[in-house]
Parts: C-alpha cells; sequence; structure tokens
C-alpha cells in the first residue's frame, strides 16, 4: 500500500508538470496567433492570396509574417504544424484526471452528501457525461447553429452553466469544476483533433494535387479557433479551482463557475479588440471587477449544509477538539491511517491540541467557510460540527 501511494503521488506530480508545460505551449501559441491575425495590416505590394501582413520585434531580431487567405499557391518547402501542444495538453490532463479523481474518487469525485454514488459509478458517470457533451457541441456545430455567432454563444454559455449546476448535485464540488473543466477542454483539443487540423491537411493534399483548396474549409477552422480562444481563461481557472476550497467548496459554486464562464471571454474581448486596432473596450475591466466582488460575496456564503442558527453558542475547545480528531486526524497525524495516504496531505497535523490552534484559520477556510475538507466528506462532519468550529474560529 505505501509503495501503491508513492508511485501513484510521483505519477501525479510528472503528470501535472508535463500537463502545465504543454498547456503552457499550447494556449502560448493559441494567443499569439489570435493577436497575429488580428494585428494583420493590408498592403498594396502584398503577393496574390495574403491576407495582410504584421512586423514584429522579438530578441533583436525583425520579423515579416504575411498570411494567406486560403492557401499559397504552391506548397513550402517546409511546414510547421501546430498541434502536438493541444494533443499532450489533453492526453496528460486526461491521465492526471485518471490518477487523481477516478483512482481516489471516494475522495475528490464522491460526495456523498451530495449523492451517495460508488467510485465507479461517479468515474463512469465522469468519462460519459465528457463523451457526450463533446458530442452535442460538435452536433451544434455541424448543424449550422454556430453561423449565428451571438445565438451560439449565448447557447453554448447555457449550456455549461446548466451542465455546471447538474454535475454539483451529483459530484463534489471539486470534482464538479474538475468536470466542466475537462469538458471544455476536451471540446477545445477535439476542435483542433477533429476539424482545425483535417480540414489543413485537406488544404495541403489540394495544393500537391494542384487544385484549388475549398476556402470553407480554412472558415471551418478559424471558426473552431475563435471558439478555443474565447473558452481558454475560464478553463484555465477550473483547472486551478481545486486549490482554492472558497471556489469549489461552497453554497453557490455553481454560480461562481457560470459568473467565470461570462467573465473570461468579456476579458478576452478586450485584448481581441486591443490587438485588432479597434477602441480599447475599457468598460470590461468594470465588468470584471463586479463579477469577481460577486464571486467573492458568493464564496463568502458557505457550505450549503452549515446551520447558522449553531453560531451563537460558545464551544468549548474541547468540543472543537473532539469534531477535528474525529474528522480530520485520520489523514492529518503522524501516521495516518486513511488506505492511501501515508503522510499527512501538505504536512498538516491536527492531531493534537497545539496543533489545531496553530492552524485555525486552514480550518476555517477548508472545513468551515467551505466544505472541501474533509475530502468528498468521507468522515461524515455534519452541518452542526462545522457551525460549532464556525463558533469557536469567531471568537477566538
Amino acid at each position: 500500500m505505501m509503495w501503491e501511494s508513492i508511485l501513484t503521488e510521483w505519477a501525479s506530480l510528472i503528470l501535472r508538470w508535463l500537463h502545465v508545460v504543454a498547456g503552457i505551449g499550447w494556449i502560448g501559441s493559441s494567443f499569439y496567433f489570435i493577436h497575429l491575425d488580428l494585428s494583420l495590416k493590408a498592403r498594396g505590394d502584398l503577393p496574390q492570396g495574403v491576407q495582410g501582413e504584421a512586423w514584429q520585434v522579438h530578441g533583436g531580431g525583425f520579423y515579416r509574417i504575411i498570411k494567406y487567405l486560403v492557401a499559397p499557391a504552391a506548397m513550402p518547402d517546409e511546414l510547421t504544424w501546430f498541434k502536438w501542444e493541444a494533443y499532450t495538453t489533453w492526453l496528460s490532463g486526461f491521465a492526471l484526471m485518471v490518477v487523481v479523481y477516478y483512482l481516489n474518487a471516494e475522495l475528490f469525485l464522491v460526495d456523498k452528501s451530495v449523492l451517495d454514488l460508488t467510485p465507479l459509478q461517479a468515474g463512469l458517470f465522469s468519462f460519459g457525461s465528457l463523451v457526450l457533451a463533446w458530442l452535442l457541441y460538435e452536433a451544434a456545430c455541424r448543424s449550422g447553429l454556430a453561423q449565428y455567432e451571438l445565438r451560439f454563444a449565448l447557447g453554448g454559455y447555457l449550456f455549461l452553466v446548466g451542465l455546471t449546476y447538474a454535475f454539483t448535485h451529483v459530484l463534489s464540488g471539486r470534482g464538479a469544476f474538475n468536470q466542466i473543466g475537462a469538458i471544455i477542454g476536451t471540446i477545445m483539443v477535439a476542435n483542433v483533433f477533429a476539424v482545425i487540423i483535417p480540414n489543413q491537411k485537406k488544404i495541403v493534399a489540394a495544393l500537391l494535387a494542384g487544385q484549388p483548396p475549398n476556402p470553407q474549409l480554412g472558415k471551418a477552422s478559424k471558426q473552431r479557433s475563435v471558439h478555443n480562444n474565447y473558452l481558454t481563461l475560464p478553463v484555465i481557472v477550473l483547472m486551478i479551482s481545486n486549490h482554492y476550497p472558497l471556489l469549489f467548496g461552497t453554497r453557490y459554486n455553481w454560480l461562481i463557475v457560470a459568473i467565470i464562464l461570462a467573465l473570461g471571454p468579456i476579458i478576452r474581448h478586450f485584448f481581441n479588440a486591443r490587438h485588432a486596432g479597434r477602441k480599447s473596450p475599457w468598460w470590461v475591466w468594470g465588468v470584471a471587477g463586479a463579477g469577481m466582488a460577486a464571486v467573492l460575496l458568493l464564496s463568502a456564503a458557505g457550505p450549503r449544509d452549515i446551520k447558522d442558527g449553531s453560531l451563537n453558542t460558545s464551544p468549548a475547545f474541547a468540543e472543537v477538539e473532539e469534531i477535528i480528531m474525529s474528522r480530520c486526524s485520520m489523514c492529518h497525524g503522524a501516521e495516518p491511517v486513511w488506505d492511501s495516504i501515508v503522510t499527512a496531505p501538505r504536512g498538516i497535523l491536527l492531531d493534537d491540541p497545539v496543533h489545531i490552534r496553530l492552524n485555525a484559520r486552514l480550518i476555517g477556510r477548508n472545513a468551515v467557510w467551505s466544505s472541501a475538507m474533509p475530502p468528498g466528506n468521507v468522515t461524515e462532519m455534519t452541518g452542526e460540527e462545522r457551525a460549532l468550529i464556525a463558533a469557536w474560529l469567531a471568537q477566538r
């Protein structure tokens, strides 16, 4: 059991490292090409078929970049493809999801106070909803609905918010946030794998055959690229949200996701407008500030099972110690007794009065103002117990 836990921890580290590095490469190239595309300027001396050019300076050198509207008349000798960053990001992310969430479903995917699922049921629900959500998105795009950009964006937004609400009533808060982030990430990489790269290959094949490429292929690829551009900022927040219990472990966590899903595209709109040389929409930052203030207020509502009526009590420390020892110390002890845990998570010990007082703020953040701990509420901490600890914290 010890070696299994150690290997799982190292697999998590390596996969997370790979996922972050690949994601930086994918997002970085995506942001760069969106900026480049929007900043292109038409000149009179450009070759036939060129949409525009951009001059850039970096690393002590000057670069002149031109973009063909569909494709050049002949294939160049060398062509760089941007795809492996996206594929590696998803593959490492899904492997990480298996190691962290599926193999530890009882801790991070299931919350029996939300819905009493077995780890297998939760894993199947997670994977099934991942595939189904992508299929629904793909069907909507191929049906022609994506041609109506504003209506499609609003429909997609409501679709994702609806999924989030459903997930928070099936999975743990942490699992729900990860699931909606994984769905968005899957849609994004599927856009690259199933549409953008195949269309580019068809354009290359037409050029090699001496035939004019179909301009609709480039148009469809551009459309999916724009979708990815506006989804990037929300998915980053969702992917790092597991480190912030006041986001995923609170009463209105699905509303927090709804705000994040709206703010991400709005912020991207500001930068896209700037890249295109249009008037800067400074109002974006007022909306973003208001949205973040709303997230702050919603996160302060606490977990949904806390009993506010108990906050007027003045508990003795012995009562708090008894709760912590019975609900938390089996993992946060010098010698954890939980099967899959070898050392106390993050080195936090809660197995004696000194450590409990020392970590009072962390206890409040993770087990009182949110329900992040115990993970999946595996030790069945009650709302009354959370409220009692809150009352103790309030009188410190």
